[in-house]
């Protein structure tokens, strides 16, 4: 998306998503602000205010230092037992429990947990792909989620904004499974600066029917967007910019997405 593509975006009203590349490899400490603004700029992209900038979770786990070497893990007797049960290294097990508050399911090749940010899904949200590892079993590592993504999103966002003088969202993406559905969809784990929730209930439809229970995901429909474009596997494109949403001065977390534990059904 050009420079000229986006203007004409925000002219029409259109909604227009593309991947922002340049971004170099990202390791402990970067500022990812910084390496954002000047991938930016080799593009010749000038934020505009309502623009939503998507980042993938593993480059802010990157920079946030969330690396975790296996060597370093000593498996408890529960983690061998998992292990035992899917078939996985008890030290990646053990991580597992270590960021998750209850493990929910699992079969062999599947550990399905409740992770500390109260997301529900596969491992805890630790990832083993698209990272560095030493030569050797020794050398593994895994990647855990960031600790605050919310925190981590409005740090990101406050760094854009100081920089452009624009008012901007960013929305912190990850990949998650749905218990009915086949295949990963984009997930927002943090958010700053945009509408998490549209809630419609009260509102009425077409026809006059009073709307009882429709509450509408904006951020994982803008975290699914930007994944689309991003990629998942070698694209090495972890930012994404949206464009020519309607002007909303709402700033919500995406933990405000997490359902809560008592209206759980399938406990």
């Amino acid at each position: 998306m050009s420079a000229a593509d986006q203007t004409a975006a925000v002219a029409t009203g259109a909604l227009s998503v593309a991947p922002l590349p340049g971004l170099p490899m990202v390791t402990k400490g970067d500022d990812l602000g910084r390496l954002i603004l000047d991938a930016l700029a080799a593009a010749a992209i000038t934020l505009v205010d309502g623009d939503v900038v998507c980042v993938a979770q593993k480059i802010v786990s990157k920079a946030e230092g969330r690396l975790v070497a296996l060597r370093d893990v000593t498996p408890g007797d529960e983690a061998r037992r998992l292990a035992a049960l899917t078939d996985k290294d008890p030290r990646m097990v053990q991580l597992i429990l270590d960021e998750s508050t209850e493990v929910v399911r699992h079969k062999p090749g599947v550990l399905i947990v409740r992770h500390k940010l109260g997301l529900v899904g596969a491992h805890g949200g630790i990832d083993q792909s698209n990272i560095e590892h030493d030569d050797g079993v020794e050398g593994e590592h895994a990647l855990l989620l960031p600790v605050d993504p919310d925190a981590s999103a409005r740090a990101l966002r406050a760094a854009l904004e100081a920089a452009t003088g624009k008012r901007l969202g960013v929305v912190i993406t990850d990949s998650h499974n749905r218990p009915w559905r086949m295949g990963t969809v984009g997930t927002a784990i943090g958010c700053a600066g945009i509408r998490v929730l549209d809630d419609r209930r009260g509102g009425h439809d077409l026809f006059g029917r009073e709307l009882k229970v429709t509450l509408i995901n904006r951020a994982d429909a803008l975290a699914t967007m930007a994944t689309l474009v991003m990629g998942e596997t070698t694209e090495r494109t972890p930012v994404a910019l949206i464009r020519g949403l309607p002007p909303d001065d709402a700033d919500e977390t995406a933990r405000s997405a997490v359902r809560p534990l008592e209206e759980d059904l399938f406990r």
